[in-house]
């Protein structure tokens, strides 16, 4: 389940990275603030992970 946590922040990460490039492109500010926002949640979910597996050790 980790894994499974981990790679979806990536991918939470690189999604909102591709929204906000193209909400800047386009000069749409909506989507560029989805894209920081779901930066964001991938950003905390990846420290979540980063936290559980340092009490595991």
């Amino acid at each position: 389940m980790a894994a499974d946590e981990k790679t979806q922040a990536k991918t939470e990460q690189a999604k909102g990275k591709v929204k906000e490039v193209v909400g800047r492109a386009v000069g749409n500010e909506r989507l560029t603030a989805e894209g920081r926002a779901d930066q964001a949640k991938g950003d905390a979910r990846q420290a979540k992970e980063k936290a559980k597996d340092a009490f595991k050790h």
